[in-house]
């Protein structure tokens, strides 16, 4: 098998560590490889877009499973598909989408594999309608550290174990996936402003009901009576009557059609997105947005994923990289929510890509991100000044409120937070050490939060 020792990071590219990277290209090599480990284990590892060290095993292995990339089976009357764990998103959308169906949860990028859907339990904006990824799997393939592949179906220990586990209870094979049934590739969307915090939670409280996606970019920069002020898109997937008659849409309607810009330059200046950039562009960004259109068409991609269009964009925060934060607080918490934007707003943090949302109904995956209630985005360039403590301190205030942060996104969380945040940490580190008593998958994620 293909192996190099290689420096990887997460996509916010800080706390880079090497690894020896193993490119399996078969199942076999995949077993080959686990039961190859040296004494710092390893660990799975996708497209490489978790924002922190999950996916980095600093002294061992880092398993890449792009080459396991195949689509196996569709079956278009049960809408379902059977694929490597390996296949991304992006490609089940250009097989799928001719085909009248779509993933049926997708982050805000594409570029993310099945089984880092699985393993990171991923949610997008219809998590208050879908739930998360691990939902919509009927079942999956995990080969565990005795060499053993097992199937494993909703509604047993390992399959909560490792929806969310962060790829530590085992190699994800192949999945079977619930598909959503779709007759465009195009969505028609709602937009509006909200004029701060409160307008905007009670337009999502009041309307969230309406449809199937929903998401607030949210300015973090704007203060006083603006603190929170938001542009909130919503929308569905547009039915076939909803495209204009005339238009090439209506003859292809299903067809799946990305565009690139230019990536980012491989050096950009410290400092690029400092406080007054950022400010510029969220005043530009709230004012271009409309008071309210409803009913726009929208391509999947520029719905979905907009920054998927600029390769590379995470160079854009320089080579110190980017923290990108997420944490959830339950509905009733909604003063704790607030505080937390203020004190962002106060503190001025740089943030320009910023979004909430609402979560439904929590997923039985034991280290599943989502629990009902509000959820906020953000990311901050690592060299601002400061930044470790006073998320040490946002940290305090979500565990206080009973609420936790996504460990798919998290860097530099302490670990003796984590048990407030996930209760289930004690079920999971026990099936972890009945499963893989040797620590034969580890990555930097779990040594650093004694997962």
């Amino acid at each position: 098998m293909p192996a190099d020792t290689v420096s990887v990071t997460g996509w916010g590219r800080t706390a880079p560590s090497a690894a020896r990277l193993v490119r399996p290209r078969t199942f076999e090599e995949a077993a080959l490889a686990v039961r190859g480990c040296g004494a710092r284990g390893g660990i799975a590892r996708g497209l490489g877009r978790a924002y922190g060290d999950a996916a980095q095993n600093a002294g061992g292995e880092v398993f890449d499973m792009t080459g396991l990339d195949r689509i196996h089976a569709i079956d278009a009357d049960a809408g379902t598909v059977l694929c490597d764990a390996g296949v991304s998103l992006h490609r089940l959308m250009e097989v799928l989408l001719p085909l009248g169906w779509f993933v049926p949860v997708t982050p805000g990028t594409r570029y993310v594999t099945v089984g880092g859907a699985v393993g990171a339990d991923i949610h997008g904006k219809n998590h208050h309608v879908s739930g998360s990824f691990s939902r919509h799997v009927a079942s999956f393939e995990l080969l565990t550290a005795d060499g053993r592949v097992r199937t494993v179906v909703p509604g047993t220990p390992l399959f909560e174990a490792t929806a969310g586990g962060m790829g530590l209870t085992g190699v994800i094979l192949t999945a079977t996936v619930r598909l959503q049934p779709v007759q465009t590739s195009w969505m028609s969307v709602d937009t509006e402003r909200a004029s701060d915090l409160d307008d905007l939670m009670a337009r999502l409280a009041d309307t969230d009901h309406r449809y199937r996606y929903s998401v607030a970019w949210i300015d973090l920069l704007a203060r006083g009576k603006a603190t929170g002020r938001a542009v909130l898109t919503r929308g569905d997937h547009a039915p076939l009557d909803a495209l204009p008659r005339s238009a090439r849409a209506r003859r292809d309607p299903l067809s799946f059609r990305t565009s690139r810009l230019p990536a980012a330059p491989s050096f950009v200046p410290e400092g690029l997105l400092s406080r007054t950039t950022v400010g510029l562009f969220n005043e530009l960004w709230y004012r271009k947005a409309p008071r309210a259109r409803t009913g726009e068409l929208q391509r999947i991609p520029a719905f979905f994923h907009p920054l998927d269009g600029v390769p590379h964009w995470n160079r854009v925060y320089g080579r110190g990289g980017f923290v990108q934060y997420q944490f959830v607080v339950g509905h009733g918490r909604e003063d704790t929510l607030r505080r937390i934007v203020r004190r962002i707003s106060e503190r001025r943090c740089p943030s320009f890509l910023a979004v909430l949302k609402r979560f439904g109904d929590a997923d039985p995956g034991w280290l599943s991100f989502p629990v009902p209630g509000w959820t906020l985005a953000l990311d901050i360039p690592a060299s601002l000044p400061g930044l470790g403590a006073f998320l040490d301190e946002l940290d305090e205030e979500v565990a206080g409120a009973g609420g936790r942060v996504y460990l798919a996104k998290d860097s530099r969380l302490r670990p003796e937070l984590l048990a407030a945040m996930y209760p289930r940490l004690d079920d999971f580190r026990a099936l972890r050490a009945e499963l893989d008593p040797r620590g034969v998958f580890t990555s930097d994620l779990s040594r650093r939060l004694c997962l």
